[in-house]
């Protein structure tokens, strides 16, 4: 496994993050355990999860974390930590707080519940998990700085921010003396490429690292999107699909001249992009993470590169010069 530093910060975190949105859903518990055991054998540290993860029962998916921590063998010691906050969670007790969203009482009384929840005092990494743009900085950032001088949150980071959000975030922290994000959690992969105009620029400017969700793209990248006998699909899913038809035939027709499966070379591709510090793997079984490992491992040409952006074009290069002279 290799490692990096997270953002500006002194944290070395593994180049392939494990997700956890599906313990509880579509992966029960045991297997989640078997999954989280797998990383840390090899040598995934960084695990990312959610309070609001868990579907109908927000909360379970850092239950099912904790509970695997209180198996001991030093879990909680090796794995650094990332949850989240900003969704609604138990309207009976916050009342009319209960609203998604960010203030100073939801951070103090949603991080008390997912350290609960997770069995341990303290997370490396908390996040907002949307952008309130209703609160102010001064609010948020002394509510981030009470909890970090308490011991309970190491760094704070973002998630699903424009690219202003975070100039303005860094701009705010700065003026109270604070470290500020170090990290941004962002939707990017070959078949959604936004990011490069605006949020990806920003991020490297201001020492911000890159945790990218959906880097398959809901499975549309995953390689079984054009086989007609994988599952039941939706119609938006098969309406997507004929979208995108053209586009994965050609990227499947690359992946099988470089001998490599279509998930891999998603996870391998975004592991080339200088912003990017890790993919997040939102696997649902066993198999599809000891697949997914492979990604470290392959190296993609200039050839290669060069043939996945006539594919899947970006934008053209970060703004403004993407679209002005």
């Amino acid at each position: 496994m290799e490692y990096t530093k997270l953002g500006r910060s002194g944290m070395r975190v593994s180049r392939l993050c494990l997700g956890t949105m599906n313990f509880g859903v579509d992966t029960e518990e045991r297997e989640a355990h078997r999954i989280l055991d797998a990383a840390l054998d090899a040598g995934i540290n960084f695990v990312d999860t959610a309070n609001g993860y868990g579907g109908v029962n927000s909360g379970l998916t850092e239950q099912i974390i904790g509970r695997w921590f209180r198996l001991g063998d030093g879990r909680r010691e090796r794995t650094v930590l990332a949850t989240k906050v900003y969704g609604q969670m138990n309207q009976s007790l916050d009342g009319p707080n209960s609203e998604a969203g960010l203030s100073a009482y939801k951070i103090r009384r949603h991080l008390e519940d997912s350290l609960r929840r997770l069995g341990t005092d303290h997370v490396e990494l908390y996040q907002m998990h949307h952008i309130d743009r209703s609160v102010t900085w001064e609010e948020l950032w002394g509510a981030f700085q009470m909890v970090q001088q308490q011991g309970k949150v190491s760094y704070v980071g973002s998630s699903n921010f424009a690219g202003w959000d975070l100039a303005v975030a860094q701009g705010e922290a700065k003026a109270r003396g604070m470290l500020g994000l170090v990290s941004e959690q962002h939707k990017y992969n070959l078949l959604c490429r936004l990011p490069e105009l605006e949020v990806l620029p920003a991020c490297r400017s201001l020492g911000i690292g890159v945790m990218v969700w959906a880097p398959l793209e809901a499975g549309l990248l995953g390689g079984n999107a054009l086989r007609p006998e994988v599952g039941h699909r939706s119609i938006q899913q098969r309406e997507r699909i004929e979208k995108h038809r053209g586009q994965l035939m050609a990227y499947t027709r690359l992946c099988a001249e470089i001998d490599e499966t279509e998930d891999v070379v998603a996870l391998a591709w975004l592991l080339h992009q200088p912003a990017v510090t890790t993919p997040i793997l939102g696997c649902r079984t066993l198999e599809q993470f000891e697949r997914s490992l492979r990604a470290v491992e392959v190296k993609l040409d200039a050839h290669v590169l060069a043939r996945l952006d006539e594919i899947f074009p970006g934008p053209g290069g970060a703004a403004p010069k993407a679209y002005a002279w």
